[in-house]
């Protein structure tokens, strides 16, 4: 179902007058400018980030703010249930989350490898589209860079995000206890194994989707229901449930 509202949501592909990334459109140019113009800031269209500054300005209301940056490399960056560009945005909305504070703002930057086609770099751009609007997270500033063809794997994403702290979280380490409950939101390793499948060529009797998604709006529902009752927030991505545990 997940895979299904993906394809109906995604934008058309604009008419570039180049087919693949080349080193000149890192170069912060008129190449970069092109590219950027193409169809990204329309794509991820916003009133802080048409601003086009080296950063952004907003708000900020009373109380205590998050902030997480996290950087993500994967291969294949196509998978089955979603796309790297899905991965960066999800990652980084949910690390916030872990703190008890709903996203608001991201930063997103990219590091291409020369040789992209802008097929795959549209559709990845789709995915960041996705996941930020269901997630109700604006992109407000970021940056493009290029590196020879051979020093990257397709695309490396980076994102950064700040964002309300919930008034009742208070998420802590130090305070998990013996007699705590352990509840986990969903199956163990599905996105691993998604990923896994793809790289290594498995086939599997029933079709395993990457769960990537957003838990933000999961767990301002579970603040608001069990405020201080909940001791801590963890997001198993890198080492899994496991190091979560230990």
């Amino acid at each position: 179902m997940q895979a299904k509202i993906k394809m109906q949501l995604q934008c058309p592909m604009p008419k570039f007058d180049f087919d693949i990334i080349t080193m000149g459109h890192g170069s912060g140019g008129l190449l970069t400018n092109r590219l950027l113009d193409s169809g990204v800031f329309d794509l991820l269209k916003n009133d802080l980030l048409d601003e086009r500054h080296d950063g952004a300005i907003f708000p900020v209301e009373a109380g205590l703010m998050a902030f997480s940056t996290d950087s993500y490399v994967i291969s294949p960056i196509f998978f089955p249930g979603g796309n790297i560009g899905e991965l960066a945005v999800n990652g980084t909305v949910n690390d916030l989350a872990m703190c008890g504070a709903r996203a608001k703002y991201l930063s997103l930057s990219f590091i291409l490898e020369e040789g992209l086609t802008m097929r795959a770099f549209w559709t990845v751009l789709n995915g960041i589209k996705f996941a930020a609007d269901t997630a109700a997270v604006q992109i407000v500033t970021g940056d493009t860079k290029v590196v020879e063809r051979g020093k990257g794997d397709q695309i490396f994403i980076n994102t950064s995000g700040v964002g309300y702290l919930h008034p009742q979280a208070n998420i802590h380490k130090s305070r998990v206890q013996a007699g705590d409950k352990i509840i986990l939101s969903g199956a163990i390793a599905t996105h691993g194994v998604a990923v896994l499948s793809v790289r290594q060529g498995l086939e599997f009797e029933t079709d395993i989707l990457s769960d990537t998604i957003n838990l933000n709006h999961t767990v301002m529902a579970l603040l608001d229901h069990f405020g201080e009752a909940i001791h801590l927030l963890h997001d198993p991505t890198r080492g899994g449930v496991a190091t979560v545990f230990k």
